[in-house]
């Protein structure tokens, strides 16, 4: 299905799983460098997604690379959501490596280009990732956030996932602490 326009411009994202990625070489040649751009940013404008400061291309690449491996393998979900052709967004799951685990996974990163914030794309992006944890058969999907991630952690709520932990004053950024929240969405059926 086509996304809605106004005018010619999108106003709901595309959001592509890594096959669909791989089949527009014109965007695969431009998604690392523009993961980049949108995660330097945030990092820059002091987002919660595991960096002090912005991390280089080499960084990036190289994790998109792991996760790109990972999802070769059955192993991961990764999604990139779309705006008139540019990225706007990236999202992925890994499973847990640790045999005991291995029916899990942890939605290790949801990252929004500032610009388009409240348009719906981090919506988009965990609902399909979630959809892709479903389908992989993941028993439990779990995830952490900075305790100060107020918009991030209510729509990890709204879509379902429960807080089942908190380390207080954990995630340390400078000289200032924030509480490290842990969430999860149990796919088990209980009878």
């Amino acid at each position: 299905m086509k996304p809605a326009t106004t005018s010619g411009a999108t106003t709901e994202p595309t959001v592509l799983d890594a096959k669909g990625l791989a089949w527009d070489p014109e965007l695969e040649a431009r998604f690392a460098e523009s993961a980049h751009r949108i995660l330097a940013d945030l990092v820059g404008g002091g987002a919660a997604l595991g960096w002090v400061e912005p991390p280089s291309r080499d960084e990036v690449a190289e994790l998109l690379g792991h996760v790109v491996s990972a999802v070769q393998a059955g192993d991961a979900a990764l999604r990139a959501a779309y705006l008139d052709r540019r990225l706007v967004g990236l999202g992925y799951w890994l499973r847990y490596a640790r045999p005991t685990h291995r029916p899990h996974a942890d939605l290790e990163k949801v990252a929004v280009a500032a610009a388009v914030h409240g348009r719906g794309v981090g919506r988009a992006l965990t609902t399909a990732l979630i959809a892709d944890a479903r389908e992989a058969g993941i028993e439990v999907l779990t995830l952490d956030a900075r305790g100060d991630n107020a918009h991030a952690l209510s729509l990890y709520r709204s879509l379902g996932f429960t807080e089942y932990g908190l380390l207080p004053r954990f995630v340390a950024v400078g000289e200032q602490r924030y509480d490290k929240v842990f969430y999860m969405l149990d796919f088990r059926q209980y009878g």
